[in-house]
């Protein structure tokens, strides 16, 4: 009887203890999922309302070039928003002499650039404690950068000085090798040579220019005091390709557009010329000529940039995927194949527009196969251009030079008082 009572209450027992441990998992379960849910709901809110850095960085950006768009790349990883100050002309001329290129070209160029979130047109040259004010009120800026290379004012101080003081600087690497001062002094002493008769000079010169080398001048001779520039000394590496580089390919379904050319002095015309390239496509494909090309096409004393400078340029555009670094002259079958190129376009404003006169027209594949448009140039400008405005006031732009030189020496020579004291 005991042993009877004893088997008929063990499975009762037991499916009560059953039931309660899949109630209780099944609460638990439950419970866990509630939170699961309110966790994922706090995070999502507290990155919605997390504040996002903003960091602001100025210049003038005149004959914008790869060095430029590298501090912006190193200012952009500093925050989560770059706004990026143009100074105005007027500034320009009042601390440094007159630019070369004006502001709604600059402007053009910074809006361009891949890593640029918004633009402050007309900033003031020196962060003035007002304008710094009107960044942190107004702008809702967290920080101030600038490269480790002196902003120097007219009277020898320092240009970010209430920005250092107010604890809200923050400091990159400068790009070595190239400066606008330095591209200026390129093409005084390229078009000062290519006056010479020799044309074994003007072949020799530009191969030390694409190379990296420095000519040779006798000394106190006009081309060896041009500017006081220095060659460039650009030395390409992978990492700095693949920092600049957007690291994916088309899809397989995109419509991809190329357009090819040298690029030098990659200026506003080249910009709006990619922009509508871009337009026409899923994935726009530049190719690059190389020095060799560019000198044998446009003469012996161009590029004056040389292949990789050239290519960086390109690279940071915003309405550019990828460059062919070294593309032929001509565009092949086998080319619009391997890259499955849907549509090749050319500019109508351009260095050399006869191509389609000439017997060994590079774009002839292009033609045959229906795959070419021409495309109408919404800015007048070529590199010549911009070569022409340094000739014509080639004066000006050394005084500037020199003016630079004078504001640096005076903020050294006062750096150097004060750690005497």
């Amino acid at each position: 009887m005991g042993s009877y009572e004893a088997g008929t209450e063990k499975p009762a027992t037991t499916k009560w203890v059953v039931t309660c441990m899949v109630g209780g998992v099944i609460v638990g379960v439950s419970l866990l999922g509630a939170y699961s849910s309110q966790l994922g709901m706090f995070w999502k809110t507290r990155k919605r309302n997390k504040k996002p850095v903003r960091v602001y960085m100025d210049g003038c950006f005149d004959m914008m070039h790869y060095g430029h768009c590298n501090a912006l790349r190193q200012a952009r990883a500093l925050g989560d928003q770059l706004i990026v100050g143009v100074v105005s002309d007027a500034e320009i001329i009042a601390n440094k002499g007159p630019p070369v290129t004006p502001l709604h070209e600059r402007l053009m160029m910074v809006n361009a650039v891949k890593w640029v979130d918004e633009v402050i047109p007309e900033a003031p040259y020196a962060i003035t404690e007002e304008f710094m004010k009107k960044l942190f009120d107004e702008y809702k800026i967290d920080y101030i950068i600038h490269g480790d290379d002196p902003c120097v004012l007219p009277d020898g101080t320092d240009a970010y000085a209430h920005a250092k003081k107010a604890g809200r600087y923050k400091q990159i690497k400068r790009t070595e090798g190239v400066s606008s001062t330095d591209i200026v002094g390129r093409m005084l002493l390229c078009v000062r040579e290519r006056s010479k008769s020799d044309s074994h000079n003007h072949s020799s010169l530009q191969r030390q220019f694409s190379n990296g080398h420095s000519p040779k001048f006798e000394p106190g001779s006009p081309a060896a005091t041009a500017s006081g520039t220095r060659i460039s000394h650009f030395l390409p590496t992978s990492r700095r390709i693949v920092q600049f580089s957007n690291g994916r390919g088309p899809g397989p379904d995109s419509r991809i557009v190329y357009i090819d050319g040298a690029f030098d002095l990659f200026h506003a015309g080249h910009v709006e010329i990619l922009r509508l390239a871009r337009d026409l496509g899923d994935f726009l494909l530049v190719g690059i000529h190389t020095d060799q090309t560019v000198s044998t096409t446009r003469g012996s004393h161009r590029p004056i940039m040389n292949l990789h400078e050239r290519s960086l340029s390109v690279l940071a555009c915003r309405y550019v995927d990828e460059v062919i670094i070294g593309a032929p002259w001509e565009v092949s079958k086998d080319m619009i194949t391997t890259f499955n190129i849907s549509l090749v376009v050319h500019g109508t404003i351009a260095e050399n527009n006869d191509f389609q006169k000439e017997q060994c027209n590079p774009y002839a594949v292009p033609i045959s196969m229906g795959v070419f448009k021409l495309l109408e140039s919404p800015v007048d400008i070529t590199t010549t251009t911009i070569i022409k405005r340094i000739v014509s006031n080639h004066e000006a732009y050394q005084k500037r030079n020199e003016k630079k030189g004078e504001s640096e020496k005076r903020y050294y020579e006062g750096k150097g008082h004060v750690s005497g004291d």
